[in-house]
C-alpha cells in the first residue's frame, strides 16, 4: 500500500505516476476476440454452440439455448422473503431515481418564424450482459435493466455464461423482477457478437450494456458503431475523502468494498490527520483477516491502494478531480464545500453516514459508472443510453426568406452550388424573380 504525503518535495511526481497508472488486464486479447467476433457473423448458432461446448462444458442442444419464464418465476418463489424484499425494494427506488431522467421532447417556434424541436425515442432492443459462474450480481442486473425499461425499449435480451449447464438462481429471480422475457444461455465474446449481428435464433439488438471480463469488454469495444454500448469498463475504484472525526474501522470497510472486486481494483483515502491515516491502515489489516474475499482484496490493497496526506482536505480536491474516480466518498460533516469543488467522479456519496456499497444495491443512482478516468468525460449508464433524439424542423415562405440568403451565401463560399441551388430557388416566386 502506497503512503503519500502532499507536503514531501517528491510528491508531485509520485501522484502523477498513481494517475497514469495503468490496472488493466495486460493480455492482448484483441486479435482472439477478432476471431471470434468473424466466426460468429458467419457462422452464427454453429459458433455459439461450439465455444459453448469448449469454454463452458455443455452442450445447447441438450441443456436449452434459452431459460424459460417458468424457471424464472421459480427461482424467484424460491427465495427466502427476505433477500426478495431486498431484490423489489432496490428495483423500486431504481425505478423511482431513473424516472427522473426521461427527457422532454420540445417544439417551438423562433423568432425568424422557424420551428424547431426534437422528438425522443427509445430504441427498439438491448441486450444484457450478465457474467455467470461465481460472479453472480443481480444489483447489476437490475441496475442495466431498468434504465432500459424506463426508456420504453420493448425488447431486452439477457445473455449469460452458465457453466455446466448451472445458472445462478438469484440472475434469474432478478430478471424475473426486471421483466426480462428474453433469456439465452451463452457468455463471452461470442454472446456479444450474437447480440450484435444475430444468429438463427438470437435477434440483434441495438445496444447492448452489462459488465464481463476482458474479452467481453473488448467485444464491446470492437463491436461499437455495429451497435450502441455503455461504456469500455475497467477496474472498480473508489477515493474516499475522510477528516479524523471518522470511524477508522467504518472507512477501512469502504476502501476494502472495492478491493475485494478484483486484484486490479483501486482504493484510495485523503486524510488531513495523520494519526488517522495510521488507525485506517491498521483497520484495514485487521479486517483483511476477516473477509471471505481476502485474497483479492490483500493483492488489490497492496498492490494498487494509497493513503494520502494532505494539509486540509480542500487540498485534496483537485488531487480528486485528476483521478476523476469512479467512486468519490466525502465522509465530512459539510459535505456540501468540497462536493462544490467536485468536477471529475462517476458518483459522489456524501457524508459519514453514505458508505458507497449502499449505491450498489439500493440507493437509486445507477452504480454502472466510469473507470480509468473516464469520469472526466463520460457519465454513469442512464435513461438515455437507450434514447436517441430526431431533430425536426419546418420552414413557412416567411421563415425561408428570413433565413435562407444566408444559407445561400454560406453554401457558395464551401463551393456547393447544388446547396446554394435548392435553397435560392425556393427564394424565388413564380414569375422567376425574387421575392
Amino acid at each position: 500500500m502506497l503512503r503519500l504525503d502532499s507536503a514531501d518535495a517528491g510528491f508531485a511526481a509520485a501522484f502523477e505516476t498513481l494517475v497514469n497508472a495503468r490496472r488493466e488486464a495486460d493480455a492482448d486479447v484483441s486479435r482472439d476476440v477478432s476471431a471470434i467476433l468473424a466466426r460468429v457473423r458467419a457462422e452464427g448458432d454453429a459458433a455459439l454452440a461450439d465455444y459453448t461446448r469448449r469454454f463452458d462444458g455443455h452442450d445447447l442442444e441438450t441443456t436449452g439455448w434459452s431459460v424459460s419464464a417458468t424457471e424464472c418465476r421459480a427461482a424467484l418463489d424460491g427465495l427466502s422473503r427476505d433477500l426478495r424484499d431486498a431484490l423489489e425494494l432496490a428495483a423500486t427506488r431504481i425505478v423511482a431515481y431513473h424516472e427522473k431522467q426521461r427527457p422532454v421532447d420540445s417544439d417551438s417556434v423562433d423568432g425568424a418564424g422557424v420551428r424547431l424541436g426534437a422528438r425522443w425515442n427509445a430504441v427498439d432492443a438491448a441486450g444484457l450482459y450478465v457474467p455467470g459462474g461465481r460472479a453472480a450480481y443481480p444489483s447489476s442486473l437490475l441496475m442495466n435493466v431498468i434504465p432500459a425499461k424506463v426508456a420504453g425499449v420493448q425488447r431486452i435480451a439477457m445473455v449469460t455464461p452458465t457453466p455446466g449447464g448451472e445458472i445462478n438462481p438469484l440472475v434469474l429471480a432478478a430478471a424475473q423482477i426486471a421483466g426480462i422475457e428474453e433469456v439465452w444461455r451463452v457468455g463471452g465474446a461470442q454472446a456479444i457478437a450474437g447480440l450484435a449481428y444475430g444468429t438463427q435464433r438470437i435477434r440483434p439488438v441495438d445496444v447492448i450494456v452489462g459488465p464481463g471480463n476482458a474479452w467481453v469488454a473488448e467485444a464491446k469495444r470492437q463491436l461499437y458503431g455495429v451497435v450502441g454500448i455503455d461504456m469500455v469498463a475497467g477496474p472498480s475504484e473508489i477515493v474516499v475523502v475522510a477528516d479524523g472525526r471518522n470511524d477508522p474501522d467504518w472507512i477501512a470497510a469502504d476502501l476494502l468494498s472495492q478491493a475485494e472486486h478484483d486484484p486490479t481494483s483501486q482504493s484510495i483515502l485523503f486524510t488531513d490527520d495523520a494519526r488517522f491515516a495510521d488507525a485506517v491502515a491498521d483497520a484495514v489489516e485487521r479486517q483483511l483477516a476477516e473477509l471471505s474475499t481476502r485474497e483479492t482484496a490483500t493483492t488489490s490493497w497492496n498492490a494498487n491502494g494509497a493513503i494520502i496526506l494532505v494539509p486540509t482536505l480542500d487540498v485534496a480536491m483537485p488531487l480528486v478531480d485528476a483521478l476523476a474516480p469512479e467512486h468519490l466518498e466525502l465522509a465530512v460533516d459539510d459535505p456540501d464545500t468540497l462536493f462544490a469543488a467536485v468536477r471529475h467522479a462517476g458518483s459522489v456519496f456524501m457524508g459519514r453516514m453514505t458508505p458507497e456499497a449502499v449505491g450498489d444495491y439500493v440507493a437509486g443512482p445507477n452504480h454502472v459508472l466510469p473507470t480509468g478516468r473516464r469520469a472526466r468525460f463520460s457519465s454513469g449508464l442512464s435513461v438515455l443510453d437507450f434514447m436517441k433524439r430526431t431533430s425536426f424542423l419546418q420552414l413557412d415562405n416567411g421563415a425561408l426568406h428570413a433565413i435562407g440568403p444566408a444559407a445561400v451565401a454560406l453554401a457558395t463560399a464551401e463551393g456547393l452550388p447544388a446547396h446554394a441551388a435548392s435553397v435560392a430557388r425556393r427564394l424565388v416566386n413564380h414569375h422567376g424573380k425574387e421575392d
